[in-house]
Order: C-alpha cells, then sequence, then structure tokens
C-alpha cells in the first residue's frame, strides 16, 4: 500500500505528518462500499484527517455540534458489535438564560447516533431534558464540505482545484457542490427532519423545546442528492438493512468459538472488522485495505486476507482472485508501472488519479503482488478442489508467471526484482514500501533493481502452485518446467542470501549484486513458503523469537540494533500484525509450535489494550511491567490483514490444513491459546461436506475430534 515516505519519492509526506483527528487514538470509523466515515469520540468532523469520504473524495470535512457556541461535554462513544452504528452520548455545560432561566450543567443528555448505507449518512440525535423544569436547547450543527481528495487530505499539494459553488440554502436543506478539473461533478446535501429556526451555508440552527424527563428527536441526512424528508421511519429502515447485510458478511464461511469469553470477543470483533471492510464488488467479496487512508482495493493486502482467512471462508479468496484477474495489467506504462501478466498495486477514484497527477488510478507498482497472487490461486485449489474456477483463471495464471518469468530472466541473477518507472511512484515495492526500509547495514541506501528476500520466496512458491495445477491440467510438461525452476530458484537463495555468520538470511540484494546484510522480519516469509532447509529454518525462528525481533507483544520488522532501528518508525522497528502472523505460520510450518502459542497469546494481549482490534502496526518498545503497547499515531485501524492475523496464527496454532484434492483434515500436533481449553470449529466446508471439530485439552496433551456433520465424508489425520 502506499506508504509514509521520508524521501518524499512519491509526492506526498509522511503519513507522520498528516493532521490527526481530536483524540486521534480513539479516532471511530464507519464504512458501506466506497464511503466511509472517521469521526472523534464527540462523532464531530473536524476537518483534519478525519470526514466522510465518497470515491476517494472528502464530501464532509466539518461536521460538529456546540450547544450555545460551546462543544459539549463527552459522556463516552463506541460502535457497535456489529460495526454499523457509531453512538455518542454527551451532556451540556452550564448553558445562559434564553428568556428564562439558565441551564445547569449535566442535565440535557444527547445521543448522536449514525451508520451509513448506500452512500448516505443517516444520524438522529435525540435530546433528553433530566432537569426538573421545561426548557429550550440552543443546538447548532456547523458543516462544510472542501471536496477534496484523499492525497490532498494526506498533504499532496496541488497546482489549481476544480470550482466550489455558492451553498445552496432551501428551507431544511443545503446543497454543496465542487466541479472537478476531471468535469466530474461531486455534491453533499445536508437535510434536516426538521426546518431550523437559521440555516446559512455553514450552520444550521435549532431551538429545541424539551419538556422536563422528555426527549425529542432531530434526523439528518447527508448524500449526493436530496432525499425524502428525514425523519424515524426512514432511519429505522435503512438501519435494519445495514445490520441485515453486515449480518450476513460476519456469518459467511465456519465459525470459532472457544471456552474464553474474551478471546471470543476478540474472534468475533475481528470477523465484524473484516465484514465492515469486504465491499461487494460484481466480481465477489473484496477486503479493501484499511480505514482511513486505505479504504480501496489493494492487491497485495486482499491476498495476505485471503490466505489469512482461507480456510474458514474460500468464498473470500475466489473474489479476489476474480477482481484481480480482471484488472491484470495488458501494457506497458513507466507511469503506472505495469506491464503485460503484472497484478495490479492499488485502484483509486479520485480526482487526482483520474486526471493523472498521481499513477494510483490503476497502479502496478507492487512486485510480489503477481507472485502472491499465484500462489493464493494454488492455496485455493488445494482448499476446494475448484478446478473449474483455476480453469477459468488459467489464461491470467499463465501471464502472471510470464511476467515473473521474465523479469526474471532479463537481470542475469535470477531473482524477481523492482526498479520504479516513474518518480511519481513508489521508491520500494514489497510489502514494506516506504523509501527508507531497504538498506544495507551501514545505512547505505542500495542501488536498484532491488531483489528482496521475501518475494523469491513468493515466486518459489507460485511456481510449486503452478507445477502443481498444471499437472492437474495434465500439462505434464510445463509443470515439469515450473517444477525445476523451483528447485533452481531454491538453491539460488540458499546460496545468495544467506548470512552464515550471522545464522540469518540477508533484507535484500541490490542492483550490484550486493547483498543487504539486515536482519528483518521478511526472512520469516521464506519459512511460509518453506523455502528454508530445516536447520537454517531453525535458526531464524529462534532468532524471530529472541529479545532484538519479540518486543512481548510481536515481532518486529528490524532486529534491534540494525543501522535505520526506530521502534516508531513505518516499517524499520514497528510492529505489524500481519507479519508476525506470517512468521508465525511459518514457525508452525517448521513445527515450533510452543512459539506460535505465545504470538498468539501476545497478540491477544495486544487486541485487548486496543479495544480487542489489532491495528495496522504499534510502536516496538519492549514490553514492560505495567505498561501498554504504544499506538502508532495514524494506524489504520481497521486494517484488513490485521484483523485477519488472529485467523492465521490460530490455525497455526491448531496445526491445521485441508487438503480438499483428496478430502482430508490434516492436525499436525495441535495447541491452543494459553488460558483456553476447548476450541471448536463449526461448518467446516470441504468439498459438499460439512464438518464440526473441537479441539479439547486434556492434561498436557490437545485432543480432536468431531460432532456433527458430514464425518463420513472427509477423512480426518491427525498427529497428536
Amino acid at each position: 500500500m502506499l506508504a509514509p515516505d521520508t524521501g518524499a519519492s512519491d509526492g506526498l509526506p509522511p503519513l507522520e505528518a498528516v493532521p490527526a483527528p481530536r483524540g486521534a487514538a480513539h479516532h471511530f470509523a464507519l464504512k458501506h462500499g466506497d464511503t466511509f466515515l472517521v469521526t472523534d469520540a464527540f462523532g464531530d468532523i473536524r476537518g483534519a484527517g478525519d470526514g466522510l469520504f465518497r470515491d476517494d473524495t472528502r464530501v464532509l470535512s466539518r461536521f460538529d455540534l456546540t450547544l450555545a457556541g460551546q462543544p459539549p461535554s463527552l459522556l463516552g462513544a463506541a460502535v457497535s458489535e456489529d460495526n454499523v452504528l457509531f453512538t455518542s452520548h454527551v451532556t451540556n455545560r452550564p448553558l445562559p438564560p434564553l428568556g428564562g432561566r439558565s441551564i445547569p450543567e449535566g442535565v440535557i443528555h444527547i445521543e448522536r447516533a449514525r451508520f451509513l448505507w448506500q452512500e448516505r449518512l443517516y444520524e438522529r440525535l435525540a435530546v433528553s431534558n433530566y432537569s426538573d423544569f421545561d426548557t429550550t436547547v440552543p443546538l447548532t450543527i456547523g458543516f462544510a464540505a472542501d471536496f477534496r481528495d484523499m492525497f490532498e487530505v494526506r498533504g499532496s499539494s496541488r497546482p489549481m482545484r476544480g470550482d466550489i459553488a455558492p451553498p445552496q440554502v432551501g428551507g431544511d436543506s443545503v446543497l454543496l457542490r465542487y466541479e472537478g478539473l476531471d468535469d466530474l461533478v461531486r455534491t453533499s446535501v445536508i437535510a434536516f427532519s426538521a426546518a431550523p429556526q437559521k440555516l446559512t451555508a455553514g450552520r444550521a440552527d435549532f431551538m429545541i423545546a424539551v419538556r422536563k424527563h422528555d426527549c425529542v428527536e432531530l434526523y439528518i441526512e447527508v448524500g449526493r442528492d436530496r432525499p425524502a424528508v428525514p425523519g424515524r421511519a426512514r432511519f429505522r429502515a435503512a438501519a435494519a438493512r445495514a445490520r441485515f447485510s453486515m449480518r450476513a458478511g460476519r456469518r459467511r464461511g465456519a465459525r470459532l468459538r472457544s471456552s474464553g469469553r474474551l478471546f471470543n470477543n476478540w474472534i468475533d470483533k475481528s470477523r465484524a472488522d473484516l465484514a465492515l471492510l469486504t465491499t461487494e464488488l460484481p466480481t465477489g467479496p473484496y477486503p479493501y485495505a484499511g480505514i482511513p487512508w486505505f479504504s480501496t482495493p489493494f492487491g497485495r493486502d486482499a491476498i495476505v486476507t485471503a490466505l489469512q482467512t482461507l480456510w474458514l471462508d474460500p468464498a473470500l479468496a475466489r473474489g479476489v482472485l476474480t477482481f484481480l484477474s480482471q484488472n491484470q495489467a495488458y501494457e506497458t506504462s513507466q507511469f503506472q508501472d505495469s506491464a503485460p501478466g503484472k497484478i495490479m498495486h492499488e485502484t483509486r477514484k479520485g480526482e487526482m488519479t483520474a486526471l493523472g497527477e498521481l499513477p494510483f488510478r490503476k497502479y502496478y507498482g507492487g512486485v510480489d503482488t503477481t507472485p502472491l497472487f499465484v500462489m493464493l490461486a494454488g492455496a485455493y485449489a488445494t482448499r476446494t478442489a475448484d478446478l473449474a474456477f483455476i480453469d477459468q483463471l488459467w489464461p491470467s495464471l499463465e501471464a502472471a508467471m510470464g511476467w515473473i518469468e521474465d523479469q526474471s530472466g532479463a537481470n542475469g541473477h535470477g531473482f524477481l526484482d523492482y526498479a520504479r518507472g516513474a518518480e511519481t511512484g513508489l521508491a520500494n515495492q514489497g510489502w514494506k514500501d516506504s523509501s527508507d526500509s531497504i538498506f544495507h547495514a551501514d545505512g547505505r541506501t542500495p542501488d536498484g533493481p532491488i531483489a528482496l528476500v521475501e518475494v523469491q520466496g513468493y515466486v518459489y512458491a507460485a511456481l510449486r502452485a503452478m507445477a502443481d495445477l498444471a499437472r492437474r491440467r495434465n500439462e505434464l510438461e510445463s509443470a515439469a518446467h515450473w517444477l525445476a525452476r523451483a528447485q533452481a530458484l531454491r538453491t539460488a537463495v540458499e546460496d545468495r542470501f544467506w548470512m552464515p555468520e550471522l545464522g540469518f538470511y540477508g533484507l535484500a540484494t541490490d542492483g550490484h549484486g550486493e547483498l543487504c546484510r539486515v536482519r528483518a522480519s521478511n526472512a520469516g516469509h521464506l519459512l511460509f513458503v518453506g523455502l528454508p532447509s530445516d536447520d537454517r529454518a531453525a535458526r531464524v525462528a529462534e532468532q524471530l523469537m529472541s529479545a532484538p525481533f519479540n518486543t512481548g507483544w510481536g515481532i518486529r520488522t528490524l532486529a534491534h540494533g540494525a543501522a535505520r532501528f526506530n521502534p516508531m518508525s513505518y516499517h524499520n522497528g514497528s510492529v505489524w500484525p500481519h507479519d508476525f502472523g506470517i512468521c508465525a505460520a511459518g514457525l508452525a510450518r517448521y513445527g515450533h509450535r510452543r512459539s506460535v502459542v505465545r504470538l498468539l497469546s501476545e497478540a491477544f494481549e495486544t487486541a485487548v489494550h486496543f479495544g480487542m482490534r489489532l491495528p495496522e502496526l504499534f510502536c516496538g518498545f519492549p514490553r514492560a511491567p505495567g505498561e501498554s503497547p504504544i499506538a502508532y499515531p495514524v494506524a489504520c485501524l481497521p486494517q484488513a490483514w490485521s484483523s485477519g492475523a488472529v485467523f492465521m496464527v490460530l490455525q497455526a496454532c491448531l496445526g491445521l490444513q485441508i487438503d480438499a484434492w483428496q478430502r482430508e483434515i490434516h492436525i499436525d500436533r495441535p495447541s491452543l491459546p494459553i488460558g483456553i481449553d476447548r476450541m471448536a470449529l463449526q461448518g467446516l466446508a470441504v468439498g459438499d461436506a460439512r464438518i464440526d471439530l473441537v479441539f479439547q485439552r486434556v492434561g498436557e496433551r490437545v485432543v480432536v475430534f468431531s460432532e456433527g456433520g458430514d464425518q463420513d465424508a472427509v477423512r480426518i489425520l491427525s498427529r497428536i
């Protein structure tokens, strides 16, 4: 994804420089489709990094509530368990008399309840009077729309902008309108259920008469156009549809339930966050990367999220593969970093990308997305035995492998590398894509092209996947070719990237063939794909769990002591849940189950401190008694591949793999999370069969058995 760039190589300031919403550590996000909302705990939009966004444009940059010109006092705020409804509770400060007696502090309660549905914001203000006298509450809603592109909100400057038209003020609504340089007209209409006493271009003033111990409701809607009059019936009907839609998303795939209440809360919140971020596209469900900065289709993020949840919900992987196949590059463009067969990195719908001011309308500057795409196809086939879908996908898979092999063969060393095509693109094109994330041991920035160690692992896995799929399609010559290429690449990686004096794999090679002799978490991804020999994997595993890497909250991206190590950086020493989730799956692959249990415990304890959510990343300071993990100020929350990390680590903990070709479930030396004695997996699909599994702690062992479902249709092969 587009990351902070201390060298500003993509023309954008680092995310650290972006103004954060008031109380940014506790911002609240809602999403539906391509519309999302970020506010503070008051429910206010202040125009920093917050707002109501539609198609990568901020269509509401101010939206705040005041009482007699002053902000209320905050009582509390939350998003509902299903991620549909945001609610903020506020009360009044002392209010001056309005032709009668003054209103003392803390007798007026206002509940702000809101949700998004079909590109529209619905809000209900419930004003309750707990005093012992009738009163009138002077309430003002301030609003504005700057119609700034997402990249402008992030700080990108523009030489020109389109025209903001004068607001059109009606009796109970205001139309805000912007005509962009791309000739698109973008609008926001703020409509009220009752006409304000005074309505101007930027504020609505109400004098709400509330009898003692009574409540008065005001409804507001914000959308592209003027709705029918907002009101209780519209609010309730739309809320019911929003909740039904979200419930359907949460119920997709197999269900997990443990003996631990808080652990269940974490699982449920993670599933709810994935349902929130998943958008139903014509190609199927697709997880958008994260809110606020990445609420759009990304290739790498979606593939990793699909891999994390594949064992529970193959439908997500199918939707991701279909979308990416349909958006595969078919031409060469340095501006877009595209080449025939390459898989998309990112797509945007805003004005700046439409005009070509930035390349991200459909951008292909990710070196790892293409092999990851092939990896996911192979994993999906093993999980589902859906060869008919693979047949449909085959031309895209062949084109992807064509690009991988052409790119690897053109550089003389056989590794898949990258060098950006234009200055507007990303300088680094692996998952650590900030400009300072790849370096030599002495801190030097390497010359390109760059060959990342984990990318070679992805290519290795992609070659093996293609070999297996080709064999199943009876294309034996192609299968032999890809299998031979995989073995040759494995040998080359072991020879070129291994650092015997450090017992670890180097981060990358540069354009001169020099190895970046840096210990980074990237090496853990090699374990995930099974490339290293057993003895080298054991040495990497030991170091990943040691103090230079493991903070006590998870694995850092970079070992303590490296030249550019900074626990507060985006990529050079912070902790990314998706990253250590992949490392955990790699550890499990080589039998290090106790380490996986420890990482799952660390992830759970981290989630507890972040409201049962794992953020995009957090700071890599070591754990200290009585202290919490340190938040990264502008991390996305929720973030799809952080929400999915629990499922990848839990699968690694249970030692569970599914082979739908053989209609088998393999369970290898299962473990349960610390403090959990029972884990039930219900409705697990293997082909057309459904099976329920139970993992039960018995003394020092964990046993597994099936109950209910189609027990005779699937073989369970377990090694306890």
